[in-house]
């Protein structure tokens, strides 16, 4: 991990030397490092996004209006940041018609990459919330398309897992530390009357787990299946659960979006491991798609489909 860090850490510098060349006026630290990212401040935190030199005003305003400034991620500001390579890409299709390239892509498996979704830009959301879940504050899918047949997207960059669950996780200074906490096994614990300590709280989780995968949810289970794989099967839940409760393979999908070169999405590690172990669970395996970010941007180059976008991403990114 630490040679790929490094190497990403190497290019972002040389990129800031391109088209950031006033270093203290952009960036929170005004000497460049081998040991971390840039990281834009807070005025220019938009500056993260690439965006087309000859951009006019309302296209600007179409790109940023995609995301409220309130729904970035802590850590956007920084170079490493997967929302803002994200949006660079995604956001860019939109607002330049081009959204359609994706209906062409196939996964790492030959599966087209969107199935049955009638992409548009209508129904083509960034930092889209499920509120049907059971949850009190319904978090955000980085993307979802939400046509009839559904496709939630996450997009993941220098990452080394996916979100586990949080409640394992949970310090004994927290609020909701004695009634919240878990070990990280799906059992009867610390006095609740479910197994889940989410399913205690309301989360509609384990109601639908056992729909789509062959996990029980009236069993004993350690590890518990979600301590590792919660972001994984939460986007599985939203794209197969409606609003009204009625859970189908048929109903979607869920694409993971990736970079090759992590060498957590490499055998044995941890990304991987964790995509493998929801994939084998799956009823239904399509229900969870793969595609690298490399695989969308040399189908943009053959086509030569924004030039200027593909080689920014390539002189900041190597992608």
């Amino acid at each position: 991990m630490s040679y790929y860090r490094d190497l990403l850490i190497k290019r972002y510098w040389a990129y800031q030397e391109i088209y950031f060349l006033e270093i203290g006026e952009y960036f929170d630290r005004s000497d460049a490092t081998a040991k971390r990212p840039p990281v834009f401040i807070e005025r220019h935190a938009r500056k993260n996004v690439i965006t087309n030199p000859d951009a006019s005003q309302s296209e600007i305003d179409h790109l940023f209006g995609m995301m409220l400034d309130g729904e970035r991620h802590t850590h956007f500001r920084s170079m490493n940041n997967s929302q803002a390579l994200a949006q660079s890409v995604f956001g860019n299709l939109v607002v330049y018609g081009y959204l359609n390239i994706l209906t062409e892509l196939e996964d790492e498996t030959g599966l087209p990459l969107f199935g049955e979704a009638q992409i548009a830009p209508e129904n083509f959301h960034m930092e889209y919330r499920i509120k049907h879940l059971g949850e009190r504050r319904a978090t955000s899918l980085d993307y979802f398309v939400s046509s009839e047949y559904r496709v939630a997207i996450e997009c993941k960059f220098t990452e080394q897992e996916f979100g586990p669950c949080s409640r394992p996780r949970l310090r004994p200074s927290a609020s909701n530390y004695e009634t919240g906490y878990c070990d990280g096994n799906y059992y009867v614990q610390r006095g609740r009357k479910n197994r889940c300590s989410l399913t205690e709280s309301g989360v509609l989780y384990w109601k639908y787990i056992p729909d789509l995968f062959v996990w029980r949810n009236d069993t004993d289970i350690f590890p518990c299946s979600l301590n590792k794989n919660y972001q994984l099967v939460r986007n599985v839940l939203a794209a197969c659960v409606d609003v009204d409760g009625f859970v189908s393979e048929n109903n979607g999908h869920v694409v993971v979006i990736y970079d090759e070169r992590n060498p957590a999405f490499q055998t044995g590690d941890k990304a991987l491991s964790s995509y493998i172990e929801t994939h084998t669970a799956l009823k239904t395996s399509a229900i969870l798609r793969m595609c690298s970010w490399q695989r969308i941007i040399e189908r943009l180059r053959n086509q030569d489909i924004l030039p200027w976008l593909t080689e920014k991403l390539r002189q900041k990114y190597g992608l």
